[in-house]
């Protein structure tokens, strides 16, 4: 009975594991599907090169999404920059130098930060922060890219602290009493050994923070401005791929090459986010078995 039992949660576990890879193959597969439509009318040149997304024109429509995919690296690169030195040394702070009352309170705000909805973000980054932006770059309105990547750091930083902490915690505590042994500083045994130890977890929460930066919707739809033009900087409108399928797969008629072409754009955004999902759990994994 206690073999049958073992025999049944083990199938039951595999049989969830393979419908996970059902529904990620099914979805794959729906967006390759409806896509292909838009590439073999659009063309991969026309759809990837161009810059051009205008598919209302009744002239000459455009289903350009080159300026999408670098609005969409602009404000996850501006992200990252901000979100990952302060997330790496909130994490450090924790894992190293708070002492347990300290750490009882900043773990539960950062908690409560990640379960703060997106909507409310963009909300904040409307009133508060794109004023503040406006003001001090001397810009008509703050709804930019600068707006986005701030607003984007905040959502990822609950990630990166939460995963970076782990990984900082996990290091043998051999490390830090070899090099304090040694005579190094508690900040030169941190900086030069403990993160050292676990920068492929502290890579891994990086990579997770940055695939959350590029699937999110709400946030950047409502703080960038939405110009779907190629930007130029940082202080310029943008729309991001996420923002384009919100704003137009609700009203666009069915069967069109429009319809199609947001399809593709899904499937890019897809792709992009498998790839960084897929290259952060197998530097993991890598780390999990170095340990």
């Amino acid at each position: 009975m206690h073999q049958f039992k073992e025999k049944l949660i083990k199938y039951f576990f595999l049989l969830n594991g393979i419908l996970v890879i059902i529904i990620l193959v099914s979805i794959f597969y729906l967006l390759l599907k409806n896509s292909w439509p838009a590439f073999s009318e659009i063309g991969f040149r026309g759809f990837f090169a161009s810059a051009d997304w205008n598919p209302t024109s009744y002239e000459k429509p455009g289903y350009g999404i080159l300026g999408q995919v670098l609005s969409t690296f602009m404000v996850t690169l501006g992200a990252m920059v901000i979100a990952v030195p302060l997330g790496v040394a909130t994490a450090a702070y924790i894992a190293e130098v708070a002492n347990p009352r300290i750490k009882g309170v900043l773990k539960p705000v950062i908690e409560i930060l990640a379960g703060i909805p997106s909507v409310v973000i963009g909300f904040l980054g409307i009133v508060l922060l794109g004023p503040v932006i406006a003001d001090t770059f001397g810009l008509s309105n703050g709804l930019n890219a600068i707006n986005g990547s701030i607003l984007l750091a905040i959502m990822s930083l609950p990630t990166i602290i939460s995963l970076s902490e782990d990984a900082i915690s996990s290091v043998p505590d051999k490390y830090r009493e070899a090099s304090l042994g040694l005579g190094a500083s508690r900040w030169q045994t941190l900086i030069r050994s403990v993160l050292p130890a676990g920068l492929s977890g502290i890579i891994a929460s990086v990579m997770l923070g940055m695939g959350r930066a590029i699937g999110e919707t709400m946030t950047v739809l409502m703080a960038t401005g939405n110009a779907p033009a190629l930007p130029g900087s940082f202080f310029d409108s943008v729309r991001t791929m996420t923002a384009t399928i919100a704003i137009e797969l609700g009203e666009v008629p069915y069967n069109t090459t429009h319809y199609y072409a947001l399809f593709a754009v899904g499937l890019v955004l897809f792709l992009m986010t498998f790839i960084i999902n897929l290259v952060s759990d197998i530097i993991l994994h890598k780390y999990q078995e170095v340990e």
